[in-house]
């Protein structure tokens, strides 16, 4: 059975009231039931994990590295910021999809750059919350 890890930066635990009009209203464990939901249907087992704290992301990525088949990330602010991110993805090698609730291409000037992606197989942005059950699909083809 094929192993996927989903890993939320900063803020993602807020979702619900953290800013409505970009984010939507549903909650985070609202997405947690619905990633889950999703690796039933596709047959895989699926791990969910949110953290605001950059160093313990990377952690959690190079921890994958013959736990995980594949990731699925979204770095929030990190991804605009953080190189560690970016080398802990290229250093383990697992198949990365990175997701964003929002159309980040659409945002402030500063969401415009994204390190991670560098290291990604493809990126979902704009989607909401069914980006992530995308990013499951990829990661199972």
């Amino acid at each position: 059975m094929k192993r996927i890890l989903v890993l939320n930066g900063p803020n993602l635990n807020l979702l619900g009231i953290r800013e409505p009009g970009i984010y939507g209203s549903e909650s985070y464990a609202a997405l947690v039931a619905m990633i889950e939901e999703k690796a039933k249907a596709l047959g895989v087992s699926v791990e969910v994990r949110q953290t605001n704290h950059e160093g313990v992301l990377v952690d959690w990525i190079q921890e994958a590295l013959g736990q995980f088949d594949g990731i699925v990330i979204n770095p929030a602010a990190y991804t605009h910021t953080s190189v560690a991110i970016l080398d802990a993805v290229k250093a383990v090698g697992l198949p990365t999809v990175e997701v964003h609730i929002s159309d980040v291409s659409k945002r402030e000037d500063f969401r415009q750059v994204s390190y991670i992606r560098a290291a990604c197989v493809k990126t979902i942005a704009g989607h909401g919350f069914q980006g992530y059950l995308e990013a499951m699909e990829v990661l199972c083809k």
